[in-house]
């Protein structure tokens, strides 16, 4: 659950400005919660007019416990239903005039072929897939930045027009690199090493995969996804030794 810093019992302004905090401590409040979440997503929810913090003098930010719980609130309806940024703002300001409100269900999980032992090594996202108007109100993004991306393939729609939570994944964090000035043509590169890497997975578990056996071909799918974990771990690695190396 999300804790925010609250002042002493003093009274007035004073006490009142006790409770006022960083953008950064803001950020280590919500990320026990949203583990995903950015200073640029503060802001950018910040410029849609979702969340507004007073300015010091300085023009620094500073965000009040309404403000952090009005944030966290935010993330949670983005997550949770997939709402627009529009119906967020439009929800919440419906019920701080103290109407009552309902938000739409979130949407189901759809269950996991095959038997427990399966599901058990399949824990990534297994959201139902979503439809276009949601994965844009999930990625804060526009009907072009969507076309664009799958232009370049980073964002691949299924068969059915639908779109599956790795798809989500990706397109939120293509809008994320997007507010610091990356455009999909500079991606282009990442998709490219992402492929190899899945290249390699496959190599090795391709074997286990034609197998007879259930329980082989099940064990085929968990060596993928350790893989696939090792393989970003040392991606990761990779590229913040490089940043090491060329920033110093």
């Amino acid at each position: 659950m999300l804790r925010t810093t609250t002042g002493g019992a003093g009274n007035g302004t004073a006490g009142a400005a006790d409770q006022l905090v960083s953008i950064g401590t803001v950020l280590n409040q919500l990320r026990e919660e949203f583990p995903e979440v950015t200073i640029s997503k503060i802001r950018f929810l910040e410029a849609e007019g979702l969340v507004e913090p007073q300015r010091t003098a300085s023009g620094y930010r500073k965000f009040s416990p309404r403000d952090v719980e009005r944030l966290a609130r935010i993330l949670r309806m983005q997550r949770d239903h997939y709402l627009p940024l529009k119906v967020i703002r439009e929800h919440l300001d419906a019920v701080e005039r103290g109407e009552q409100v309902e938000l739409p269900a979130a949407p189901q999980r759809e269950p996991l072929e095959g038997g427990p032992w399966e599901a058990a090594v399949q824990d990534r996202p297994t959201a139902a897939r979503v439809g276009r108007a949601e994965l844009l109100a999930a990625a804060g993004a526009g009907e072009e930045e969507l076309a664009e991306w799958e232009s370049y393939g980073l964002v691949v729609q299924g068969v059915d027009g639908g779109y599956d939570a790795e798809a989500v994944t990706v397109a939120k964090l293509v809008a994320e690199l997007g507010r610091f000035g990356l455009e999909p043509r500079h991606l282009r590169a990442v998709k490219a090493a992402a492929e190899r890497e899945a290249g390699l997975v496959e190599q090795v578990v391709a074997p286990l995969r034609r197998h007879r056996n259930p329980q082989t071909r099940a064990h085929a799918e968990a060596t993928a996804k350790e893989l696939a974990a090792l393989s970003v771990r040392l991606h990761a690695a990779l590229v913040q030794t490089a940043l090491g190396i060329r920033l110093h």
